[in-house]
């Protein structure tokens, strides 16, 4: 297969694309610097990590679509795990913290896995 030059909408839209995902990653950074608690800052990373990493996935895909003049799917492999184990990763960090959290004492929202007594108040 032989590249091709890309044509300058091409390589403006690239661009574009690859700049707004780390400039989101950006902004993220900084709202973890600005967020107080674990619980508040435990949002920023999955949102970001999913935006923004859509947004570099897609001006890969053009790219190397556009660049050897067929269908490039292994970016979309990429994003398809990342979009998979930041979640999944998310939810045991925000198991774990609420747990330490119970155990020292802290207000926080009681476990759903207990179940509740009919009569009691505990809502």
């Amino acid at each position: 297969m032989t590249e091709v030059d890309l044509p300058l909408w091409a390589e403006a839209l690239v661009s574009a694309l690859v700049l707004l995902g780390a400039a989101i990653a950006l902004l993220g950074s900084f709202g973890l610097l600005r967020l107080k608690t674990f619980f508040e800052r435990i949002h920023v990373p999955a949102i970001i990590a999913t935006l923004g990493c859509w947004c570099i996935t897609l001006g890969t895909v053009l790219f190397f679509s556009l660049q050897k003049n067929e269908l490039a799917v292994f970016p979309l492999l990429i994003t398809f795990f990342i979009a998979i184990t930041v979640p999944i990763a998310t939810i045991f960090l925000v198991r774990a913290a609420l747990f330490r959290a119970r155990q020292m004492g802290k207000d926080v929202p009681p476990s759903v896995s207990q179940p509740v007594r009919p009569g009691s108040r505990d809502f």
